[in-house]
């Protein structure tokens, strides 16, 4: 009887243990509960792209019999570029594509927000995103997950065959296929799925926007820092891919078409699927900056048939609402950046602003430095426009410079779509925000580029270099109020969930509110005139070819 009661007691406690489970279309799942909400971390959604599958639309993943566990990250893709405290572990990882779901306990469907981390097309991973308190607070289904980068998943050569290109494109419309086929088992509605970005991750959901094959995997769209920065055209991908091919010693006729299935083209397609993987994240670039030949996300001619601003002109795209922003101080990013890489950690220097002038602003206008060129004279008068003196100093200066530039871009991009679907656009301006540089002489971070993630995202500092930081109490009081409004968005397409108010939507009216203001005051609103002439619009809207 003893012995009994023991079994009986060891199983009970075992079952008592076990994590909350669902079963998915490939298999069951076991994941863990962190404060409430469930986490499946580590989930397969496609095959592991290596060998043959390098370079190719991503496979369906191999289905298994009895229960997985689901209580680890998967491994982060392959990079080498990570800039210091922002992204990383530096690694040569093919087999990478994993998603994570967070979910909370639930007695109807509840919305859902598919989230791509950014990155600039070249480093990044899921594991940086801790979405419990999203998802909990918000009452969503949170979904995160890595896709191929750089080389690896924007990559243009026509002897790989078609699909091609877009690598890490067609990784997350797999992942959207899969949140649509299985989210049901986790308590997600697959009818209600928000696809959302920051930075490269914007630029993806928006160009995702635009591809025929996304069109209904996605009712919302959100670009936090992105999203209206111009493809690479295929012209320049083409160049790029050329490149590489040579410098990976595989350059025999990398031009053959899939269509002209000569030996040739295969021989290059073989050379290439055959490169070690650590040669080429060796050729993607250095800790501090891309090699030459990497691109991003591109118009392929196939996931992406034409140019997002064509696209978005013609109303050709996906017609969900949308929500697009910038933070304040977007340009201390990549100057704080440069003086984390820099011998000393030194400041900016006005040289260094001059020559970023010139870099910039020299040359030709259009997508991927293709031409026309900015018209005579640009740098000369983006610098008198953005006098140190006026400005709080060269880093202010040059801040601003970078950050009125991507405001500007924002707007367009919301008159753009604003005729065909509602658009919610926003500045983040908590210029006290914590920052996961480290400590760097003269440096004053601001609403820095990423600064605001970590109101979404507890504990969010970047990659495994960036310093751990917190919110203060003021600070998580907007933190509340901003997972409201995107909970609100990925519920209705609405961040206010009715009216409009204090969130206006965007109207192209020069007078009427149309941008909000995300401070303390969660209550500040600029008129469209009022957010030109903040953002030195005026001067923007003649130079950029947008």
């Amino acid at each position: 009887m003893v012995r009994f009661a023991l079994i009986w007691l060891l199983a009970f406690t075992a079952a008592a243990a076990a994590g909350p489970r669902a079963t998915t279309g490939d298999g069951a799942l076991e994941g863990i509960s962190t404060q409430g909400i469930s986490e499946y971390l580590g989930i397969a959604y496609a095959a592991p792209p290596v060998g043959d599958l390098r370079w190719r639309a991503p496979a369906a993943p191999a289905k298994w019999s009895g229960v997985r566990q689901a209580t680890k990250f998967g491994p982060t893709c392959a990079q080498v570029t990570t800039l210091g405290p922002f992204a990383g572990p530096a690694n040569s990882n093919e087999d990478c594509l994993y998603l994570n779901v967070f979910a909370p306990p639930a007695k109807e469907k509840l919305p859902v927000l598919v989230w791509i981390h950014g990155g600039g097309y070249f480093d990044g991973e899921s594991n940086d995103y801790d979405a419990a308190r999203l998802a909990r607070q918000g009452k969503l289904i949170v979904v995160t997950l890595n896709y191929r980068l750089n080389l690896f998943g924007f990559l243009d050569i026509p002897a790989l065959g078609k699909p091609g290109g877009n690598y890490g494109l067609m990784d997350m419309v797999a992942a959207l296929k899969w949140v649509r086929a299985n989210i049901a088992a986790f308590g997600g509605d697959p009818a209600n799925i928000t696809l959302g970005g920051q930075s490269a991750g914007a630029g993806a959901a928006s160009a995702l926007a635009v591809a025929p094959s996304a069109r209904g995997l996605f009712q919302r769209a959100i670009f936090m820092s992105g999203g209206y920065t111009p493809l690479v055209p295929k012209d320049v991908a083409l160049k790029k891919g050329r490149q590489f091919a040579a410098a990976a010693g595989c350059d025999q006729t990398a031009d053959q078409t899939a269509d002209q299935t000569t030996d040739k083209a295969a021989d290059v397609a073989q050379c290439l699927r055959a490169l070690p993987a650590g040669k080429i994240a060796a050729l993607s670039g250095t800790a501090s900056g891309t090699a030459p030949f990497v691109s991003g996300a591109m118009v392929d001619g196939d996931l992406v048939p034409q140019s997002a601003a064509e696209a978005y002109g013609a109303g050709a795209f996906n017609r969900v609402p949308v929500m697009v922003g910038t933070t304040r101080d977007e340009g201390n990013f990549a100057i704080g950046i440069a003086q984390y890489f820099r011998e000393g950690r030194t400041p900016a220097t006005l040289e260094d602003f001059h020559v970023y002038a010139k870099r910039m602003y020299g040359g030709n206008a259009g997508p991927g430095g293709t031409p026309p060129p900015y018209p005579p004279g640009t740098p000369d008068k983006m610098l008198a426009l953005y006098a140190p003196e006026a400005h709080g100093g060269v880093q202010m200066a040059w801040a601003d410079a970078h950050a009125d530039m991507l405001a500007c871009r924002g707007q367009y991009l919301a008159g753009q779509i604003a005729p065909f679907a509602p658009v919610y656009a926003y500045v983040f301006d908590d210029r006290s925000a914590p920052s996961y540089f480290p400590q760097m002489k003269g440096f004053t971070p601001g609403a820095y580029h990423t600064a605001d993630l970590i109101y979404l995202f507890p504990g969010y500092h970047g990659g495994p270099d960036g310093v751990p930081t917190s919110l203060n109490a003021g600070q998580r009081k907007l933190s509340d109020r901003m997972i409201a409004a995107w909970a609100n968005f990925a519920r209705s397409g609405n961040p206010n969930g009715k009216g409009d108010a204090p969130w206006p939507r965007w109207r192209k009216n020069a007078d009427a509110p149309s941008h909000f203001i995300q401070n303390d005051a969660w209550a500040q609103v600029q008129s469209t005139s009022q957010f030109s002439a903040a953002h030195n619009c005026g001067f923007w809207d003649q130079v950029l070819r947008y």
